[in-house]
């Protein structure tokens, strides 16, 4: 039984913050694609993805979430991940995308970890 997924989205001064809890595959997946066009990054900002709540991600999943770093590039914005699942953080290493995606414990630390770097 796939597990729905909840996407909570909210705006701070460093970007936009995008919180998945749930499961993250082919049947969520559109919900995180379709969410992304309404999603305002101004230069130098970031898009934050917290992913603490993610219970299980296929490689559709990950392909959301290399749209998501697109869309952040596009905007000339920057992209992290938060909370990353040790299971998923795994297989980031194996494939090399742990050199693609910045990673904070948390998204408040990626949130305090751009205004150090804004100021």
């Amino acid at each position: 039984m796939t597990q729905h997924l909840t996407l909570h989205t909210r705006t701070t001064d460093a970007g936009t913050v995008m919180q998945l809890t749930g499961e993250l595959d082919h049947h969520t997946t559109p919900q995180v694609r379709d969410t992304l066009p309404g999603l305002v990054l101004r230069p130098g900002q970031q898009l934050v993805i917290d992913l603490q709540g993610i219970t299980f991600c296929d490689s559709t999943g990950i392909t959301a979430l290399i749209a998501a770093r697109n869309h952040a590039l596009a905007a000339d914005a920057t992209i992290v991940l938060a909370a990353v699942p040790e299971r998923l953080a795994r297989i980031f290493r194996m494939v090399g995308l742990d050199q693609v995606f910045p990673t904070h414990p948390t998204a408040q630390d990626a949130e305090d970890a751009w205004e150090a770097g804004s100021g």
